[in-house]
């Protein structure tokens, strides 16, 4: 059992539950995680596009903890699983590092929201590097 994996896939699967959070509870939760308020004043008008963009996202994160899962070995072997890896890896460092950027000039988000959300893909994405490592030789 690899253990970063499966802690990877916990972390995402997290991520994953959290956006269908925001869906069910709303603009108070699309606020205090940063969403913007664009997304929450849609959400209170009850326009589809938060919900549409949210389910985009709880998508991409599910698939993402169903990967972590099949590579630790908790669920069968799905297609491409290294590749996936790579790729899932490297979205979230890249992510994590490119909010630190975005402190300065926000775009609709607080200075506070990319702070914290690069801390946290940071983290993912390191859990996933350490993982993608000591699984490399059984893929």
């Amino acid at each position: 059992m690899n253990v970063y994996l499966i802690i990877s896939g916990v972390l995402s699967a997290i991520a994953a539950i959290l956006h269908l959070c925001c869906i069910y509870f709303g603009a108070s939760w699309y606020r205090f995680f940063g969403a913007g308020e664009e997304m929450a004043l849609m959400a209170e008008q009850g326009s589809s596009q938060p919900t549409l963009i949210t389910l985009g996202i709880f998508s991409v994160l599910f698939v993402w903890s169903l990967y972590a899962f099949s590579a630790a070995g908790l669920i069968r072997k799905l297609p491409l699983t290294r590749l996936a890896l790579i790729f899932i890896t490297s979205i979230y460092l890249i992510r994590g590092l490119a909010g630190f950027t975005l402190i300065s000039m926000p775009m609709g988000r607080s200075p506070e929201f990319w702070l914290w959300s690069s801390i946290i893909c940071l983290t993912f994405g390191m859990f996933h590097a350490v993982g993608l490592k000591k699984q490399w030789a059984k893929f």
